[in-house]
């Protein structure tokens, strides 16, 4: 049952979803996985297309999931799907994650965590537990763009200590939302020297559709042919680098 969310109430001591897929075939690489999203997030990415998950409270009647009902609906799915993708908003400003990811292990699920990355603490507490078997991190851009990027103030050495920290994780991933206002072919040379030797590094097609900055959705994306020619450029860096549309 979803319920409704007094926002002068929120605080991260329990987890607070904002939203289930049942059944996603492209959200944990190779597996079958249900897709739960956290609310919440601690960056103000213009181009972010769930901003229900960021500006908690803005939404009239919000919803959201409680723990249990998610619980209950994982009980279904034994045998059905492989694993559990957390994302967001930014899960690891949740302070029950690491509790929340031990009952999905519990249950026999793969848990993959989409991060970030401005929290290496809680990343290094994560990696330190056995909790995430697959970790993706969000690279908003080169690190000298990164406030712009993101619209917050960053740590950038947080950011790069989860950079390092990620490839201690068994499996993981970085990637970057291609957005033609905010990403020139520089940009991603510099994040691929950055990145240089990380196992895998996807560029994803920008969608000019919900954005949290309204004025996004004029912004065209890229052609495919254009993200080709940035993806030749930076594969010898990485063991995979692909496009993911």
């Amino acid at each position: 049952m979803n319920c409704h969310f007094d926002f002068c109430t929120l605080h991260f001591e329990l987890m607070l979803l904002g939203g289930l897929q049942k059944v996603s075939l492209v959200d944990y690489p190779n597996h079958v996985a249900a897709t739960v999203f956290t609310a919440g997030c601690n960056f103000s990415c213009p181009f972010c297309h769930n901003p229900e998950l960021v500006q908690i409270g803005k939404y009239k009647n919000q919803l959201f999931l409680p723990d249990q009902d998610f619980f209950d609906f994982l009980g279904t799915r034994r045998g059905l799907i492989d694993g559990v993708c957390v994302s967001g908003g930014e899960p690891t400003i949740q302070k029950d994650l690491p509790e929340f990811l031990k009952k999905i292990k519990a249950l026999g699920f793969l848990t993959k965590l989409d991060t970030n990355g401005t929290d290496p603490e809680v990343l290094k507490n994560l990696a330190k537990q056995n909790l995430v078997d697959y970790a993706a991190m969000d690279i908003k851009g080169p690190l000298e763009k990164y406030g712009e990027i993101a619209g917050s103030n960053i740590d950038l050495e947080k950011i790069n200590e989860s950079t390092e920290l990620l490839r201690s994780f068994p499996d993981y991933e970085f990637r970057t939302t291609v957005v033609p206002k905010l990403h020139k072919k520089e940009d991603f040379l510099s994040i691929a020297k950055w990145l240089e030797g990380a196992k895998k590094y996807f560029l994803q097609q920008f969608r000019p559709e919900n954005t949290l900055d309204e004025s996004y959705e004029k912004i065209r994306p890229y052609s495919d042919e254009k993200l080709g020619q940035f993806c030749q450029l930076i594969k010898p860096f990485f063991e995979t680098c692909e496009i993911r549309v």
